[in-house]
């Protein structure tokens, strides 16, 4: 059974505007800026990141002894704006891990700015569908499927552990995470239902399944990508603007066809 879910949770996007709000180093004279893409939030405030790193925070376990902006951060608290035990970020990873979304992502590559990213799209459908399927996997496992789909470095243990366990697949530096779940089913397209994103997100969730899986029949991508356009078209409609993304990906050579028309099936186009 196939989930649709919101793009963002408005509870995260506000604690991660909050976080902004209450850590950003007012001295410097600089602005919060929150950008929005196609895909992802990214939010960015002024000043190092205060007591620690965000990975001390992530499991939960940590509190800060201290804050940039104390009596704000108490007055904001004092509100129920912000969680002043540390758990801020701990509740933003988890509630992206319960939608079955991508981590969040922390950049400190920046001297004296703080910019962090929430995902509100998939990266890897296989990821999403594995948390589905094991609703009992421990946060740091969750984390750890999500560098993998990221294609970030992982250490050796934590890479042994998940392919023991058989979340992983692959040997470096190719390792994704494990479509066994995808490829057990005939409904390969049931995945998380976000709501309607504009043509480029089509264009790779398309892209995304053909590296996945090979080839794709257009009645698989009439599946994959039916469930996420606008509810305002009709049968007709749907299959018109389907066959006009592809069209325009064939055109664009990132994808092509081989057999008769009415069996063809799409692949992407190696020669790219």
């Amino acid at each position: 059974m196939a989930l649709e879910l919101a793009k963002y949770d408005r509870k995260i996007v506000l604690e991660a505007l909050h976080n902004c709000i209450a850590h950003q180093d007012y001295a410097r004279g600089g602005r919060i800026v929150v950008t929005e893409t196609v895909d992802k939030l990214v939010f960015e405030n002024e000043g190092g990141f205060f007591e620690g790193s965000p990975d001390d925070y992530i499991a939960g376990h940590r509190t800060p002894h201290r804050y940039r902006n104390p009596f704000l951060a108490q007055a904001m608290a004092g509100i129920n704006m912000i969680d002043t035990m540390g758990y801020g970020i701990h509740s933003m990873f988890a509630g992206q891990a319960k939608r079955y979304f991508p981590m969040p992502d922390y950049d400190l590559s920046e001297s004296q700015v703080v910019r962090m990213t929430l995902h509100g799209a998939l990266v890897d459908p296989a990821y999403s569908r594995l948390l589905i399927q094991k609703t009992d996997l421990p946060l740091p496992d969750i984390l750890a499927l999500d560098r993998v789909q990221k294609k970030l470095p992982l250490d050796e243990a934590t890479l042994r552990r998940l392919r023991q366990a058989g979340l992983v697949e692959g040997r470096k530096p190719n390792v994704h995470v494990s479509a066994v779940v995808a490829t057990a089913t005939a409904h390969k397209a049931q995945y998380i239902r976000t709501r309607r994103q504009d043509d480029l997100f089509y264009m790779k969730l398309v892209s995304d399944y053909l590296a996945q899986f090979g080839s794709a029949s257009r009645k698989e991508i009439n599946e994959l990508l039916g469930g996420k356009l606008s509810e305002g078209l009709n049968p007709t409609q749907r299959q018109y603007k389907i066959g006009n993304l592809l069209g325009r990906m064939r055109r664009g050579g990132l994808i092509r066809t081989q057999g008769p028309r009415k069996s063809s099936r799409w692949s992407l186009n190696v020669e790219k």
